[in-house]
């Protein structure tokens, strides 16, 4: 039994979008027992906490994580939960750690996640016994999970047990029997409570390990004929096809909408990664409104983008980042990854180095980075002159080209060379018309992955910074109680989830906010430990603003640190899907 606890003096947003109330909650049993006027509710022996002057909201929800490594890990999953999250999805992108082998799993994510190999390979070869959505399943309900998780079924994962991971990626058609097994599992997957399938078909998400070193992932290889039952049984069973578009061509984005249109039939519950405001490519915005109207209006889908609602922040560790994959010399670095002297030899190379040239000055092909070394701050270099400074700063003191300094500073210092740039949602404008948009969802973090370029495992208390902030400025984008909705009620509705309101008899997964701690130091991020155990480091982000967490009524955080029983003790639950 838990303690019984109720929250007196708060100001309660339920997270259903209605006008904020003046309300004590007391929480019993895991459940809201009781909402009532503040000093209406008489609970003996209930412990009380006092929200004066704070705001009572709905857990939030990260739809989009990478946390299936960390999950098994550390699964108090405290740098989300400390933050507001008490519900994440994992197996996001095609990758899931439900159907294949220990390898074949730590293969399809570990490189395109930016994760450790070497952590997960072994941690999975212990821990993983199963190779079935009901196994998956079984694991899951008998872990001691900090938030509630909700899960995909990823379609490598299903293509590379179907076919084993070398057919998967071979560029062969599954046999019969192949397709069969898939369709089947995925079947079983859905049986199970899984929210659906996720896809992948961007091209630069590519496989570790020592079998297929750098070929796409399974999903990339799939073929329409391949895929078109697979998503009929998505849409038969009114359940989500999660995916993201070919980055370098942005073309079969089209063809997902075509194929999750509800003109004469269902419409299949659609989406993609994402929309942002990109330096790079300003234009994108408005393609991926127009897509939506498109996919919406005029195919009658259900289709939606996923967006973070923060500037994207990046850093990088000398060449070490994802986004030197979607440009083919930036694949070559990244190939040589394990051999420091071919790396010196590539990078030593003039007809490399003429090709790194060409790929970073193309002006007309679509990019995610916006390759600008003007635009960039060294944090941390052997060669100290150089911190603070942008690569073309540094160039322009040596009297020399940017380029040329850029990749001599990749040669001589390789990962030791620490740097950052924002990539998109820089214009506070156009991120506000991100977040009013209703063509997507407030919910793109990628928690758990790329663990030392990102971290947005806070954006909801930003969000809700921003929000409060444009307010204070008489300059409003939304009523705060709308964008608790956003990144609570709006989410569990769309996505199937037993989550995200406090309504009585609901699960108590509450969280306990000090607006006045909405502040600065939740933009800051620090390196420290991913997990104990392992000298690997990851970004965090900073500030206390969420002061109390609960998850089905156990406490999670207190006076804004986590509790000793966070990753111990099972507080939340499999949320199974209620669509």
């Amino acid at each position: 039994m838990q303690q019984r606890t109720l929250i007196t003096n708060g100001t309660l947003y339920d997270g259903s979008g209605a006008p904020p109330v003046a309300a004590d909650v007391l929480i019993d049993n895991g459940k809201i027992a009781k909402i009532g006027p503040h000093g209406s509710i008489k609970a003996a022996n209930a412990k009380k906490i006092d929200a004066k002057n704070h705001w009572v909201t709905p857990g939030f929800i990260d739809t989009h994580t990478h946390y299936d490594a960390e999950l098994a890990l550390a699964p108090g999953l405290t740098e989300s939960v400390r933050h507001g999250v008490t519900s994440i999805v994992v197996g996001s992108c095609s990758v899931s750690f439900v159907s294949s082998e220990p390898e074949d799993c730590s293969d399809m994510f570990t490189r395109v996640e930016a994760v450790p190999r070497e952590i997960v390979l072994p941690l999975l070869k212990k821990v993983k016994k199963w190779n079935s959505p009901a196994g998956y399943r079984a694991w899951i309900d008998k872990h001691p999970l900090g938030p509630n998780v909700a899960s995909f079924i990823g379609h490598s994962d299903l293509r590379a047990r179907a076919m084993g991971l070398m057919r998967s990626v071979s560029g062969v058609r599954p046999a019969e029997s192949e397709q069969k097994f898939m369709e089947t599992h995925l079947s079983e997957a859905l049986d199970c409570g899984f929210l659906g399938m996720s896809c992948m078909t961007n091209p630069w998400d590519r496989l570790d390990g020592d079998r297929e070193w750098s070929k796409p992932l399974p999903s990339y290889f799939a073929r329409r004929a391949e895929k078109k039952p697979l998503l009929e049984i998505l849409r038969r069973r009114h359940r989500i096809h999660q995916s993201a578009p070919n980055l370098i061509t942005r073309v079969n984005v089209l063809g997902m909408a075509l194929a999750g249109a509800g003109i004469g039939r269902d419409a299949l519950r659609t989406t993609l990664i994402t929309m942002m405001d990109l330096k790079a490519d300003p234009y994108v915005l408005n393609l991926t409104r127009a897509l939506a109207y498109l996919a919406n209006t005029v195919l009658r889908g259900n289709f939606r983008w996923q967006s973070p609602p923060v500037p994207f922040d990046l850093y990088y560790d000398g060449w070490d980042s994802v986004l030197f994959e979607e440009f083919r010399a930036g694949q070559k670095i990244r190939d040589a990854a394990k051999d420091v002297t071919s790396r010196q030899r590539l990078l030593e190379d003039a007809d490399f180095r003429a090709k790194f040239r060409k790929d970073l000055l193309r002006k007309f092909a679509p990019k995610v980075w916006h390759r600008d070394l003007a635009d960039t701050v060294i944090l941390s270099c052997p060669d100290k002159k150089t911190v603070g400074k942008s690569f073309a700063e540094v160039a322009h003191e040596r009297g020399a080209d940017a380029i040329e300094v850029f990749l001599d500073m990749l040669l001589t210092y390789d990962r030791d060379i620490r740097w950052h740039t924002c990539l998109a949602n820089h214009r506070p404008e156009k991120l506000a018309q991100i977040m009013q948009s209703e063509a997507t969802l407030m919910s793109f973090a990628d928690s758990g992955a790329h663990l030392s370029n990102m971290a947005f495992y806070n954006f909801p208390l930003r969000m809700l910074k921003n929000v409060r902030d444009a307010e204070l400025r008489g300059k409003p984008i939304m009523p705060i109680e709308k964008a608790v909705w956003r990144l609570s009620g709006e989410l569990s509705g769309w996505f199937g989830l037993d989550a995200g309101l406090i309504k009585e008899g609901k699960q108590a997964d509450v969280v306990v906010i000090d607006p006045q701690r909405l502040d600065g130091s939740l933009e800051q991020v620090k390196l420290q430990p991913w997990s104990k155990g392992f000298k690997f480091e990851r970004l965090v982000n900073g500030g206390e603003a969420a002061r109390h967490v609960f998850i089905a009524g156990n406490a999670a955080i207190a006076h804004g640190k986590p509790v000793a029983a966070l990753g111990k003790k099972r507080m939340g639950r499999f949320l199974e899907s209620t669509l």
